[in-house]
């Protein structure tokens, strides 16, 4: 057990860690922070901040050598770093689960070989071998790069013959995966934790809105039937089981039109679906990881009431500085922003959660509160 006063390292220095260094702090761990830039997000709040490549070797084995512990915010972490870590101090979850999550074809295969439900897909490296899997499971389907996607990013859609050149051309040469088209009702993610001993704890479903690939609105709990989040849940606890995970997990799934579940993908982190059990829920997706990691038992993951989260997007600050006063105006909307200097379009900058009798409700007043960002002051 790795009780507080001890050192967590952190790989990776986005909100996600940011959100973990707070919670960290307020149980009394102190935080140290690994990647390649200075004044992060995670390094504002950490204790400590590394700034060195992923590659450096030296400086990740000095870093392990500081910590009593080193987990995650960010998936696209090398492996030589995570073993060299290893060799000095527990990595959780375990570098083979980043290995395997960081990279499409990877995950789908390993989903696939233990009969986790995924959409057909075929590994992509030719034009060849493109035609031919585009015969085998048709039109439409989507073509994406195997590694370091996300947002949308690394992908296209193919529509017709007609597309398979430009969308062969955009993957650059790199390694690809092709994967049949899903007409989808919802998209919707399980964010769970499992802990050193086994134990484990999930959050229900969370149901999720997307605008160009990147995430929009969440809202707890998920407009879907009792059978179908039990399944869903179910579905993330044996995958957590398979894995021997220790740590925060999110399972994000697409609910087919004919009520059938198939994982999208795996997050090995905490996930920005989870961000609204910040202020929701008795313990956090943060508070979780930090439990799982340190072998304490895990938290109640008990919703206080209904919940919705909007993410906040770099293109708010077009016009300068969002109106923070008339969002807040709103009793029960709270604000969270990341630290990030440069507002770029697209860019995650911050999200609003509030609570509300529903989740509709819930959205319905997100929504409201960072349309009024963009008012008169």
């Amino acid at each position: 057990m790795i009780l507080p006063g001890s050192t967590i390292g952190v790989f990776g220095s986005g909100q996600l860690g940011r959100m973990f260094a707070i919670e960290a702090r307020k149980m009394g761990y102190r935080v140290h922070t690994f990647s390649p830039e200075g004044d992060t997000p995670t390094g504002q709040v950490a204790d400590f901040e590394t700034t060195a490549d992923y590659d450096d070797l030296d400086a990740v084995r000095k870093f392990a050598k500081g910590v009593d512990v080193v987990t995650f915010e960010f998936e696209n972490v090398p492996s030589a770093a995570t073993d060299a870590a290893a060799e000095f101090v527990a990595v959780r979850p375990h570098g083979e689960i980043l290995h395997i999550t960081q990279n499409r074809l990877r995950e789908k295969a390993y989903l696939s070989s233990n009969c986790f439900p995924v959409a057909p897909f075929r590994h992509i490296t030719t034009c060849e071998n493109l035609d031919t899997g585009v015969a085998e499971l048709g039109f439409p389907c989507v073509l994406k790069t195997a590694g370091f996607g996300y947002d949308g990013k690394g992908q296209a859609k193919v529509g017709s013959a007609g597309d398979l050149g430009a969308a062969f051309e955009s993957m650059g040469g790199r390694e690809s995966i092709l994967e049949a088209f899903v007409d989808f009702a919802k998209e919707v993610s399980v964010v769970c934790a499992r802990g050193v001993d086994g134990s484990f704890a999930h959050y229900g479903v969370i149901e999720n809105e997307h605008q160009n690939h990147i995430l929009d609105v969440s809202f707890s709990p998920a407009n879907m039937s009792e059978k179908l989040a039990a399944e869903a849940t179910d579905i993330a606890r044996s995958l957590a089981e398979k894995l021997d995970y220790v740590g925060t997990l999110c399972v994000e799934f697409f609910v087919t039109r004919d009520d059938r579940l198939l994982i999208n993908e795996l997050a090995p982190r905490p996930h920005n679906s989870g961000h609204l059990t910040f202020d929701a829920c008795v313990t956090s997706q943060f508070e979780q990881q930090v439990r799982a990691i340190c072998g304490l038992p895990l938290g109640s993951t008990e919703f206080h009431k209904s919940v919705a989260m909007a993410n906040l997007l770099g293109d708010l600050w077009a016009n300068g500085e969002p109106n923070w006063s008339a969002a807040l105006a709103m009793p029960a909307v709270k604000l969270h922003l990341y630290g990030k200097t440069d507002p770029r379009p697209g860019r995650k900058m911050g999200h609003l959660t509030t609570t509300a009798a529903t989740p509709q409700e819930a959205a319905r007043i997100a929504r409201e509160a960072r349309s009024s960002l963009g008012s008169a002051r």
